[in-house]
């Protein structure tokens, strides 16, 4: 058993920032429960991060490594999270990030007292062979839904062990798992499902399987740490731990701290237009974040939905790798702006998402159902509307729906959707049914409500941080 004082962990999160945030929230949780937090990750990352609280920079060390460097023509120099690339160079990303291992070992090797665990995302398949090395046990981290692991199985069928365990078409991926022993809708469409299947069981310029990656870490670690709790998603915890034989340990949802500046001053017109709109709960905020790479004719389509829809809406959207500029005039339908002036605000790049989403007039939100931003968005029980398009947001959009907590845009079976079909599904989030008497949408809000409750609970998310500062002090 380690002492209170002389507990240390070492997290390391694959170099996406939907894993490296949850990583950081994590340190800060962890830092606050009395747990000295080592996050690693590379250089580049480590300065991208928000800035620590000042009364824990003492309690967190944020350890930045050089990224090795590979072939320039594979991975551009700065190259370093997979926001900074397109989809299909992350394979190369993957071959740089494990030649960290060597780097991360002797970081280790480092500590004038070895750490007491090692917290490893579920991609870094390599962090059970440096803990064996150096007699640290390891804790998979998974930053997704408790769904979403079960959804994908035990390790055998991860990595393919075995002909009749090898999920060897995307249709396999488009039903309930044999495992799942309960209803679920939790599966994908054909169109992600061939990608997905793809990406996770294909073999790619690493030499190593997604699927591969995560079964090696969980044959490794000695628990499974999930950023969720049985709460939302008890069934799902039972089965992760039956189905892996390791400890599903719920880390809660890892709310970020509160903010002391929720008002910066070149946002005070977009607050006041807030404050402006009537009647509460009546705005859409619209944002699917830095990793959806959206394409042109896909955010023209969302542009003419808002607009179809009357609803008066805040965007945030990130300048597309396509836009020649930061102008609006390159990425939105031409007279766009013009046309929504006084009924919806959108801006290119950074904006105070949670002070936005806190705002008594928002109502609803559309966006990819990424579980960070479900986490989020959740804690201030708004209406949903889901437009999913990679990894795990199908997983969770399907979920979501289930729960009676969203609703998922309609699209045609080659993934494409038109602006009458983000109209409707905002329109049937925020706008009352004449036909039913507004019924739908009360039930929709009512659990919305509950969810915020639970999602939001600060005192329920501490008790699992503590749980799991108990664990890791009396399993060392």
């Amino acid at each position: 058993m380690a002492s209170d004082e002389n507990i240390h962990v070492v997290l390391l999160p694959w170099l996406a920032f939907g894993h490296i945030m949850p990583s950081f929230q994590l340190s800060i949780a962890l830092a606050r429960a009395g747990v000295h937090a080592s996050l690693v990750s590379t250089t580049k990352n480590i300065q991208r991060l928000p800035k620590l609280p000042p009364d824990l920079e003492g309690s967190i060390d944020l350890v930045g490594l050089p990224l090795p460097a590979i072939d320039r023509n594979l991975l551009p120099e700065g190259a370093e999270a997979t926001i900074d690339i397109p989809f299909h160079k992350i394979q190369y990303l993957k071959i740089a990030y494990d030649l960290l291992k060597n780097p991360f070992k002797q970081f280790i090797a480092d500590q004038a007292k070895s750490p007491d665990w090692i917290v490893a995302d579920l991609l870094t398949h390599w962090a059970g062979e440096v803990g064996q090395q150096l007699n640290i046990p390891i804790i998979c981290f998974y930053p997704f839904s408790a769904a979403t692991a079960v959804f994908f199985g035990p390790p055998e069928y991860l990595a393919g062990e075995g002909q009749k365990r090898v999920r060897s078409t995307p249709e396999s991926l488009m039903r309930k798992p044999e495992w799942v022993d309960f209803p679920s809708t939790v599966a994908y469409r054909k169109r992600e499902a061939i990608g997905v299947h793809a990406g996770f069981y294909h073999e790619n310029a690493s030499g190593i399987a997604t699927g591969q990656r995560i079964a090696k870490v969980i044959q490794a670690c000695k628990a499974v740490a999930i950023r969720s709790c049985p709460e939302f998603e008890r069934d799902y915890f039972y089965l992760q731990e039956k189905i892996t034989g390791k400890p599903a340990i719920p880390l809660g949802f890892l709310p970020p701290e509160t903010s002391n500046n929720l008002r910066d001053e070149s946002w005070n017109n977009i607050f006041q237009w807030l404050d402006e709109q009537k009647p509460i709960k009546s705005v859409v905020f619209v944002g699917f974040g830095s990793e959806c790479k959206l394409r042109k004719d896909q955010i023209h389509e969302i542009a003419y939905g808002l607009e179809v829809s009357g609803l008066p809406f805040i965007w945030v959207l990130q300048k597309p790798s396509w836009g020649d500029s930061d102008n609006e005039d390159d990425i939105l339908p031409l007279g766009f702006g013009s046309r929504v002036r006084g009924k919806g605000i959108t801006q290119i790049g950074w904006a105070p998402q949670r002070e936005i989403l806190a705002h008594p007039a928002v109502g609803g939100c559309l966006f990819h159902a990424g579980w960070g931003s479900v986490t989020e968005t959740l804690q201030y029980g708004h209406s949903l509307v889901v437009l999913p398009f990679i990894v795990d947001q199908g997983l969770n959009s399907r979920y979501l729906v289930e729960k009676g907590l969203a609703i998922e845009v309609e699209r045609s079976e080659d993934g494409s959707f038109c602006k009458d079909d983000i109209a409707q599904s905002l329109r049937r989030a925020m706008v009352p049914n004449v036909e039913d008497e507004g019924e739908a949408l009360r039930l929709l809000r009512a659990r919305a409500a509950e969810a915020a409750a639970l999602f939001g609970d600060r005192e329920l998310n501490g008790c699992y941080i503590e749980r799991f500062v108990e664990y890791l002090k009396t399993e060392t």
